[in-house]
């Protein structure tokens, strides 16, 4: 029987035991599982295949170079069998390549069960095995012994930065008294290095941390270049490769992906021109006809710049453009490019899903012998990505009618707490060392790719170096940040008198109730839900206004950021070519953010509201949501409606407060800011609306006072 379920949403958990246990039945569950992922990629390809890593090596638990080396080794020959995902610490991988020989043999041994002995003689190895030789142990100097072209790859690859200015003189001054021009820098030891992080970074041997770390030493040799290549060009008439424009589209304001991507083709031999961030669409054409691009490359973050690309692939169309159209960022997927993006334009739409494999994209495309062969295989991979999502079965969805009949009913005994405060607060400058106090870390691991609970994270099976030292350097720099103050956080809320109206709430000027002063438009969950379950709506929070007036209620709206003075110091890091730095400072300022909305709910609640003024709850607590009420915010799975913003940043006037502004696409400005409602119901809980109806679409569209045609454009992820 055929149901229609996406097979590419099949996930198989093929159980990894211990191996090298003594038992020798335990000896090929390495081989047994490989052997598994192999199969399921042959017989169910569409199928994701994951799994639990760290269970492999549990045989040795308390030697980590061991453990690392066996998950280094496993993972390798795993994913060339076709597992999809792994379970496993990030920063207990090493490079499989750069195992000590002895060690990766005996490892491969075991892990493959090519003889009988393997496990013995591996315990008896690791008595000599006294530290990790599976990662980098960072204050080895020998490299430095090295030829200067080897060094510079090793320096790239590994990402320090201390001898990269003197190293990449010597070089070029080497092949200059060579005969070889500035350039050579780059197309020799540079790149070499580059291909080789790009490589390991594809097959997930290397992380986000590390990648940055590289693209950092990359920038601050081709710094030193700059001036001899200009000279070198200006002497010879030599040319580029080819211009690239580059673009954060149009009301988004996150970059950090597209600047990675300039750096790396910058590096390659591609003019960049990167028009910034927040650009039209217009200026982004006009930019490609007048420097003459080869290719055009869009970036954003925020779920609008999805449609934003598409109509500026719609208008690449329309005004007869025919170069390759580069789509990436946090939004962007191949399935959303193939199946929304690629349609609107005849020629290429390519999905480049990291940094380091941009150069390869853009090679081929513009390669002479490459191209064609490049693009048809592009277009048949998007062609049966399209087939795939045609015959997907949809969700299963409820009439807006049955689903409103399906609300969470309102409790005739509850009774709203009246806040001691009415009206609009402003709380500029706060305390950073006060905030520091609330940042919850998990999110700034996710942000360079490490996942894990903080602090376990650190310390405990599952943490590895990786997390430790982004860690370790995020904390040096958020000290930096509180003690030479860097950045200024401030805060805006208001509290009002509210009731629901249906799916929308009113809020009122004064407690007489009888002058609006903004109406809120939430949109209810319309997919099918269990038995008992209700159709969950944000205005259900909230009590309903009845002819009589009803229950008096209260609501809530927010606006924070940490992000005010951080231009100052982006741009001192931008000038030192320190990339690394850069993102870390913007991530650090995000986490002071959230830290600052978790810091103003917890006053709102306890003094300003004070419904909760008993509430004593340490941090850990209030990451676990442990307190009565929400802060959904727009753009989020319960709210994902960005348009709310607007409302809410006119309540509070934001701007005029505290600084924050927004986009034309509701992006906040500064980047580091959170906006959201406060809804103090005792039953008040997050939930997603994942998808909604036409029914509904059109009744949103009317009860905000928009065409339909508009309204799809902003709720289109959840079409």
């Amino acid at each position: 029987m055929k149901i229609g379920f996406p097979p590419e949403d099949i996930i198989f958990d093929p159980n990894i035991f211990a191996i090298a246990t003594g038992i020798a039945e335990h000896d090929n569950y390495a081989v047994d599982f490989i052997e598994a992922c192999r199969w399921i990629r042959a017989h169910l390809p569409h199928a994701q295949i994951s799994g639990g890593v760290s269970n492999v090596s549990f045989s040795f638990r308390g030697n980590d170079a061991v453990r690392e080396a066996i998950h280094t080794v496993f993972l390798y020959h795993a994913i060339k069998a076709g597992l999809s995902m792994g379970i496993v610490n990030a920063g207990m991988l090493g490079v499989y390549d750069d195992l000590e020989t002895a060690l990766r043999e005996k490892v491969e041994d075991v892990v493959l069960n090519r003889n009988a002995g393997a496990g013995e003689a591996l315990v008896e190895f690791a008595q000599t095995v006294k530290e990790g030789k599976a990662r980098d142990t960072g204050p080895d100097l020998t490299w430095r012994q090295m030829p200067v072209e080897e060094r510079l790859s090793h320096a790239l690859v590994k990402g320090i930065t201390d001898f990269v200015v003197a190293d990449t003189e010597e070089c070029r001054a080497a092949l200059e008294a060579a005969g070889q021009p500035p350039l050579s820098v780059i197309e020799g030891p540079l790149m070499n290095g580059m291909n080789v992080v790009g490589d390991l970074f594809g097959e997930g041997k290397m992380f986000l941390p590390q990648v940055v770390k590289s693209a950092r030493v990359m920038k601050q040799a081709v710094a030193h270049l700059i001036p001899y290549i200009e000279a070198e060009k200006l002497r010879t008439g030599a040319t580029s490769k080819g211009k690239i424009v580059v673009a954060t589209v149009k009301g988004d304001v996150h970059d950090i992906g597209k600047n990675i991507v300039g750096v790396v083709l910058g590096c390659n031999g591609y003019d960049i021109v990167d028009l910034g961030v927040m650009v039209p669409c217009d200026k982004i054409l006009n930019a490609a006809r007048e420097h003459g691009a080869q290719a055009i490359g869009l970036s954003g973050l925020i779920t609008p710049s999805l449609e934003e690309m598409s109509h500026v692939a719609a208008e690449m169309q329309r005004q007869g453009f025919d170069v390759p159209l580069l789509i990436g960022g946090a939004t962007t997927s191949r399935a959303h490019t193939a199946i929304k993006i690629a349609p609107n334009y005849q020629s290429p739409v390519i999905y480049v899903p990291d940094a380091s494999r941009a150069v390869g994209v853009v090679t081929k495309l513009l390669s002479i012998d490459h191209a064609a062969g490049y693009k048809a295989e592009v277009a048949a991979d998007y062609e049966k990505v399209r087939a795939q999502h045609a015959n997907k079965k949809g969700v299963a969805m409820v009439t807006l009618e049955a689903a409103r009949a399906n609300a969470l009913p309102w409790n005739a005994a509850a009774k709203p707490v009246q806040p001691k405060q009415i009206g609009v607060t402003v709380l500029k400058d706060i305390d950073l060392a006060t905030l520091a106090e609330y940042i919850d870390w998990g999110p700034f691991f996710q942000t360079w790719d490490l996942a894990g609970a903080y602090p376990k994270i650190l310390d405990d099976e599952k943490v590895g170096e990786a997390a430790r030292n982004v860690f370790k350097d995020g904390q040096a720099m958020l000290k930096q940040v509180i003690a030479e103050k860097w950045i200024t956080a401030n805060a805006v809320f208001g509290l009002w008198p509210a009731n629901r109206i249906g799916d929308d709430v009113e809020l009122y000027t004064d407690e007489t109730r009888t002058k609006v002063l903004a109406t809120t438009h939430h949109l209810r969950q319309q997919h099918e839900r269990p038995s008992g379950k209700p159709h969950q709506c944000l205005a259900d929070y909230v009590a309903p206004r009845v002819k009589n007036g009803g229950t008096p209620d209260w609501t809530g709206a927010f606006a924070v950021t940490a992000g005010i003075g951080i231009e100052k110091k982006l741009a001192e890091f931008e000038a030192a070519h320190d990339d690394y730095r850069a993102i870390m400072l913007k991530s650090i300022a995000d986490r002071l953010a959230e830290a600052c909305a978790e810091w103003l709910h917890a006053r709102v609640r306890k003094e300003y509201w004070g419904y909760a003024a008993d509430e004593a709850l340490g941090n850990d607590a209030l990451i676990r949501e442990e307190y009565r009420g929400i802060r959904p915010a727009p753009g989020y799975p319960a709210c994902p409606d960005h348009t709310e913003k607007g409302t809410i940043f006119a309540l509070l006037d934001a701007t005029a407060a505290i600084g924050m502004e927004l986009t034309e696409s509701y992006a906040m400005m500064p980047a580091a800011a959170v906006s959201g409602w406060f809804f103090a119901h005792p039953e008040a809980q997050y939930f997603a609306v994942s998808k909604i109806g036409r029914d509904q679409l059109e009744d949103w569209a009317a009860r905000k006072g928009m065409s339909v045609a508009e309204a799809e454009r902003w709720l289109a992820p959840i079409l």
